[in-house]
């Protein structure tokens, strides 16, 4: 692959000490809005409601909304400095169940705040916000190196570039709206297209529409080939053998390699299993859990079924789909059993079956 650095004009995040800026994703693609966070609760409240997603960037806005919780509380002044914090923290990491890089998050800037005893409360605040930049710092690094690992470990697969773009499909959206850099699986496909043409088709992902909204959206501003995909189209298609692989993101990978991944991931692997198609899945350590043996242990989030009832659960419109008083599920995740991952791609390196084996080793390294 080459070795310049991978670009893209897509950024949801801008922060530093004292500021806090998201991107609102719900807004996408109509418009670019920006939601300013004052707290900690801020930064919960908006990824509570979507408005920041992604594995990676909550853990990312999850550590900047503490630092700049910290920030917030020095300048009242008082003597609830900790005590305020820590409850704040624990709001925070209640956010939302699944992904386990919030909860990282936390725990890691948790530990920079209880090592800072002794210093003063501004002081403790830059400590975090300097905490906050180098975990902001890491997450972009994490993307190249897996967007390089992924890409070399699909080109060996598929071939050398011929005549026609390389078909990939992926599901939801993993790309720099889901990060702080170029993204997962979005990075690895952005480090593919550096080398020859691919043709990106981004299943919609009822009922939020990630895939058609922000997948879409992003690699358009981008300029790579994308088209959107009917969810329930992407199995004709992978048996088409217009798709030379797939690759998706992660919320959270138990040690096993059972991936939890956007509802509708489980049915694309069985898919591509079914055809002899690549299924990789692009994720940072900080999405693996070894404490979580399998996929049965993973939480899942099961979200208002109303979301899954409108027409546009992300915008103003309240239109609904259904006839009133009929009723529907809506869990957020399903778990693709590690049988049918192809490859965890993580900035490591690349874990192949059996998963528990090259995951464990994956961890291991510095």
């Amino acid at each position: 692959m080459k070795s310049s650095p991978l670009e893209t004009r897509v950024v949801p995040i801008s922060a530093g000490p004292g500021r806090l800026r998201l991107l609102d994703q719900r807004r996408l693609p109509r418009e670019e809005a920006w939601i300013d966070c004052r707290s900690a609760d801020d930064a919960a409240e908006a990824i509570r409601s979507l408005a920041v997603r992604g594995a990676p960037l909550i853990g990312v806005a999850a550590a900047w909304g503490l630092a700049l919780e910290a920030g917030r509380l020095a300048a009242r002044g008082g003597e609830r400095f900790d005590a305020d914090w820590e409850e704040a923290a624990a709001r925070i990491a209640e956010a939302r169940p699944t992904a386990v890089n919030l909860g990282a998050a936390v725990e890691r800037v948790r530990t920079a705040f209880r090592s800072s005893l002794g210093a003063s409360p501004a002081e403790r605040a830059a400590l975090l916000a300097a905490e906050a930049e180098r975990f902001e710092a890491e997450d972009r690094a994490a993307c190249e190196a897996m967007a390089r690992h992924g890409a070399a470990w699909i080109a060996a697969r598929v071939g050398a570039p011929g005549a026609g773009p390389l078909g990939v499909l992926t599901h939801c959206n993993a790309g720099a709206l889901a990060t702080a850099g170029v993204g997962t699986a979005l990075g690895v496909i952005r480090a593919l297209a550096a080398d020859r043409p691919v043709a990106v088709f981004a299943d919609e992902t009822r009922p939020f529409w990630q895939g058609a909204r922000l997948t879409a959206w992003e690699l358009a501003k981008d300029g790579l080939d994308v088209t959107i995909l009917p969810d329930v189209a992407a199995a004709s298609l992978i048996a088409s053998g217009r798709i030379g692989a797939a690759i998706v993101g992660a919320d959270r990978i138990a040690a096993n390699g059972d991936v939890a991944n956007k509802v509708g991931t489980y049915g694309v692997a069985l898919a591509c299993r079914a055809h002899g198609v690549p299924f990789v899945v692009a994720a940072p350590r900080t999405t693996l859990d070894p404490a979580c043996p399998t996929g049965r242990q993973i939480p899942i989030e099961w979200r208002d079924g109303a979301e899954v009832l409108l027409l546009d659960p992300s915008g103003e419109s309240r239109l609904s789909v259904a006839p009133p008083g009929v009723p529907a599920l809506y869990p957020a995740f399903d778990v693709t059993p590690a049988a049918l991952v192809d490859a965890i791609v993580t900035e490591a390196g690349v874990s192949t079956p059996p998963h528990a084996e090259g995951l464990a080793r994956l961890l291991a390294l510095p």
